[in-house]
């Protein structure tokens, strides 16, 4: 559904991306993680066409997203991070642009409102931040299209609306859709994105399955720090800790270690994980 080949992008003198490969297909909530920085809003806009690729560098369902074929726009939807407000109600908004997507559903918008908590009626300007997302993550998901990308779509929620945002995109995806989750709070999104995708340094870092992942790692936490761990970090528990899985060991992913273990490591994870290949 989504081919990355060889993708080199800069921002004038700032380099991104150096021949970068990732291959993504449907069905899956993928998290894309990594440092400030790193390019995570920079590959969405890539994939959304709003960056300019080359043709031969990035296809999004057999388009070039560059392009910006109508065929293509009906099927590919980009959230960003601090999405602008537009005026009017939610509701007006919502029905003057969604029949625009083929498989856009009203009846899930309102549903996933209520759920949130929010009035379609009111409008933009006076919601607050948290509801505004709340309204344009709603309308996101109701277009159903192949390809979602969300970045940062837990920002500026609380708690409850955190867990209900998890929900919803658990029960939403289907097999003909793939989702791109950018984010740095990955506590938000643990149980929901599978696979896990790290940029780190103009590269893939890690692309990999929960599956593959707990196959070649291990969570736990113990009281003492014990030896031959990769990372560990001090908790009021005692210490929480990542190391090779060597005896089969059936442990549940914790991203946030994951992911520091990996920044710490990255040679290793380099050479375990076909430096990020897949």
């Amino acid at each position: 559904m989504i081919d990355i080949n060889n993708l080199t992008f800069s921002y004038s003198k700032n380099n991104v991306f150096e021949d970068l490969t990732l291959s993504l297909t449907k069905g899956n909530v993928y998290g894309l993680l990594g440092q400030n920085g790193v390019g995570k809003t920079t590959l969405l806009k890539l994939l959304a066409g709003l960056q300019k690729s080359t043709k031969e560098a990035c296809v999004v369902n057999g388009f070039h997203p560059y392009d910006r074929q109508p065929e293509f726009l009906q099927d590919v939807f980009y959230l960003p991070e601090d999405p602008e407000s537009p005026t009017g109600t939610v509701n007006r908004f919502v029905l003057a642009n969604g029949p625009f997507y083929p498989d856009f559903d009203y009846t899930q918008f309102l549903i996933m409102m209520d759920r949130f908590e929010v009035n379609p009626e009111e409008r933009f300007k006076n919601l607050s931040a948290g509801q505004q997302k709340k309204a344009c993550i709603s309308y996101a998901l109701a277009l159903n299209t192949k390809v979602l990308l969300l970045d940062e779509p837990s920002n500026g929620m609380d708690i409850t609306s955190k867990s209900v945002f998890r929900s919803i995109v658990a029960g939403h995806i289907s097999d003909e859709q793939v989702i791109i989750i950018s984010t740095h709070q990955v506590r938000d999104l643990e149980n929901l994105i599978d696979p896990v995708i790290i940029l780190d340094q103009k590269q893939v870092l890690l692309h990999a399955s929960i599956e593959e992942i707990t196959k070649k790692l291990s969570f736990i936490t113990a009281s003492k720090e014990q030896e031959g761990v990769l990372y560990s970090e001090q908790t009021p528990l005692g210490y929480s800790m990542v190391k090779a899985n060597t005896n089969g060991a059936d442990t549940k992913v914790d991203l946030e270690l994951l992911f520091n273990a990996a920044m710490q490591y990255k040679e290793w994870f380099k050479e375990h994980f076909k430096n990020g290949k897949q």
